[in-house]
């Protein structure tokens, strides 16, 4: 099912950019453009994000620090 029909984006798409990372809107738009351009597709793309598992959110919400990484990769 096409989440974005601007961009072809499916729901597929945005789920496997969520588990790559992507865990807002904004970076799933800097993975494959969904959501740039009516933006019709972004209270959608919210609701996969907010249903799937996110890595950074997941430590945010422990109280780890989701900049470590960045850090450490520094």
């Amino acid at each position: 099912m096409y989440v974005c029909s601007c961009f072809g984006v499916t729901e597929t798409q945005v789920k496997k950019h969520a588990e790559g990372g992507a865990c807002t809107p904004r970076q799933i738009a800097s993975a494959c453009k969904a959501g740039t351009d009516c933006g019709s597709c972004v209270r959608r793309i919210q609701a996969i994000l907010g249903r799937g598992a996110c890595p950074r959110r997941e430590a945010a919400d422990q109280g780890k620090s989701i900049l470590s990484d960045l850090d450490e990769a520094a």
